[in-house]
């Protein structure tokens, strides 16, 4: 029996990820910005509501299937995108994409992952979303949206929390920064885990998949790509830019890093088809609301007018049904999968989307739910 056979919980794959990664990429997973206040606080501003079950309900028929951008999907839990996911797995955004195809959920891939966007298409059969940032080049926006539309991707999500790049230290303690320049302690790190390393060595190394093209004939390094993505992000990005991409690509579209319920307003009339409230899991600006202390202003300013996605902090099937009571369409998730996925591959991605699978539908009907629409305000304090 593989050691992810015997997982209970997402912070059990988390303990394996640990043993399997080196030291410089696990804390990538695991770190945020500053004092990763929000690292822990994201989860703990679930820990902290309590839940109010009722009893005497026929349970015997729980369906924790919804709707979220445009697809039906299985369970009120999506993944998130994370960037270069092929550092933790050589499978990367392959495996993960097929495990939420099989799980019958939406996967979303980032720009800066290392799979490109026809790929994922090829290998995932459900719904697929596709997240991007504005790029000082708008011709590369422009041209990420026509190759979406090409591959028959879903949705796009367009990420506006980064306007800078924030204050990561476990990565500069490491000089795992981009580009990679990586001192004694990082090295040491990688070569604690020969494991990891033979396998890197004998597979293709990761790059940014959907930029390459975007770098000189020639070279095909990893850094060079790196400097190239960085240097593109946009700090002069508006809701004007928002407007004319969603008029470009002309199907749902969901904006993610919102914390406040006047951006909450503006996302609405602007067109959004979906909020996803995040704080980016703690790795921007740290101090700020947690995905889930947000959550209820924000339902309280546009639910009903678009979908709201819960981004951030979920380890439990409970946190998944706190965030469906205080008004939350479904929620998104991240670090859990991708702790799958440094375990054991796709097989650990399908672990990680068992548990929590199991976890929804068993505290549903602790709840008195037997669906998600009877989730609601009466159920939470």
């Amino acid at each position: 029996m593989s050691r992810i056979d015997n997982a209970l919980n997402i912070e059990d794959l988390r303990k394996i990820a640990r043993k399997k990664l080196p030291t410089p990429l696990f804390s990538y997973i695991d770190g945020g910005s500053d004092d990763e206040v929000n690292v822990r606080g994201n989860t703990h501003a679930f820990d902290q509501a309590k839940l109010i079950p009722e009893y005497l309900i026929d349970v015997a028929n729980i369906d924790i299937s919804t709707k979220v951008l445009g697809r039906d999907i299985s369970m009120p839990l999506i993944l998130s995108p994370t960037g270069m996911t092929r550092l933790f797995h050589h499978d990367g955004e392959t495996a993960v994409s097929k495990a939420a195809a099989e799980a019958g959920t939406y996967y979303s891939l980032s720009t800066v992952g290392a799979t490109t966007i026809e790929d994922v298409a090829a290998a995932c059969s459900g719904p697929k979303c596709f997240q991007i940032y504005v790029m000082k080049d708008r011709g590369l926006t422009r041209e990420f949206i026509q190759r979406c539309k090409d591959a028959k991707f879903d949705a796009l999500t367009l990420t506006v929390d980064i306007p800078v790049a924030s204050n990561r230290e476990r990565e500069l303690r490491y000089g795992f920064t981009m580009p990679p320049k990586l001192n004694l302690a990082g090295m040491a790190g990688f070569a604690a885990r020969p494991g990891w390393v033979y396998r890197s060595l004998t597979h293709p190394q990761p790059k940014l998949a959907n930029v390459a093209h975007k770098i000189p004939a020639g070279s095909s390094q990893s850094t060079s790509l790196m400097e190239y993505i960085a240097n593109q992000f946009d700090p002069s990005v508006t809701w004007d830019d928002l407007a004319w991409m969603i008029s470009e690509w002309g199907g749902p579209f969901a904006i993610k890093g919102i914390l406040s319920p006047a951006d909450a307003r503006k996302a609405v009339d602007t067109g959004v088809s979906a909020i996803m409230v995040s704080n980016h899991g703690g790795r921007q600006l740290d101090g700020a609301l947690s995905a889930f202390e947000a959550l209820g202003p924000i339902v309280d300013e546009v639910g009903g007018e678009c979908e709201i996605i819960c981004d951030g902090g979920i380890r439990r099937g409970t946190h998944v049904l706190k965030a469906l009571a205080r008004g939350a369409t479904a929620c998104s998730m991240g670090r859990p999968y991708l702790y799958g996925l440094a375990a054991g591959g796709q097989a650990g991605v399908t672990k990680a989307l068992e548990l929590l699978r199991a976890e929804i539908t068993r505290d549903m009907g602790l709840l008195g739910c037997r669906n998600i629409s009877e989730i609601s305000g009466k159920h939470i304090t």
